[in-house]
């Protein structure tokens, strides 16, 4: 059993990168085999809209034709036996290089005339999602529906697919030394990272070891 991660925020040891790993030793439970795979160590850059993966007939039907750092990484994913894809939202939106990879990755797996999926088998996907903003930020703003989008799109594609959505995250080791929003308060973030993220990182390895169950009994 091969379960792959994709870390799509740059930083590898804070929010995302966390629950990523618990999601890992989560599988891990499972006897799986896991690889992080860090998307902005990779070079590449996102749909180049040639439709290739489009073309009846064409060698890259049903694939990316574009050949980049992101080429390996692709060939894995149709191997893999489950997937946890992580990001940040930045700016109100899934941060550009995770981005980038959902284009390439999903949008040619799509069979578009059928509505399903091109894929021979069903890979059973996880979406850890993290951001600054807390709940009640976050549905002002209409994040969680960017998040079920990323879910139905990719959903298309593997199958069944769940969602684990952080919120409120701290994002500093301290405050003082950035500016910040004057509705944020550190002590406050600080405490929730204490208290509350351990929680979602359970969450991550109860995910990690569900996704690897279903996965061996696919």
């Amino acid at each position: 059993m091969q379960v792959l991660a994709f870390n799509g925020s740059p930083r590898k040891e804070w929010n995302t990168a966390t629950l990523l790993k618990k999601a890992l030793e989560g599988a891990e439970s499972q006897a799986s085999e896991t690889e992080l795979i860090h998307l902005y160590d990779l070079d590449y850059k996102g749909c180049h809209s040639c439709y290739s993966c489009k073309l009846k007939g064409g060698k890259s039907f049903g694939k990316c034709a574009v050949i980049d750092g992101l080429t390996p990484v692709l060939g894995k994913v149709i191997e893999a036996d489950a997937l946890i894809i992580g990001f940040p939202i930045y700016m109100g939106a899934v941060a550009g290089m995770a981005q980038s990879f959902l284009e390439r990755l999903v949008y040619p797996l799509w069979d578009s005339e059928n509505m399903g999926t091109l894929l021979k088998k069903r890979i059973p996907t996880g979406l850890i999602c993290t951001m600054g903003a807390p709940v009640s930020r976050m549905k002002e703003m209409g994040l969680d529906g960017r998040v079920r989008t990323v879910e139905m799109m990719t959903g298309m594609a593997f199958g069944a697919v769940e969602s684990i959505i952080v919120t409120d995250t701290y994002q500093y080791d301290d405050y003082s030394k950035y500016a910040h929003q004057p509705f944020v308060n550190p002590e406050e973030k600080a405490e929730r990272h204490r208290t509350v993220f351990p929680q979602e990182c359970e969450k991550a390895f109860e995910m990690g070891a569900r996704l690897a169950a279903s996965a061996s009994e696919a």
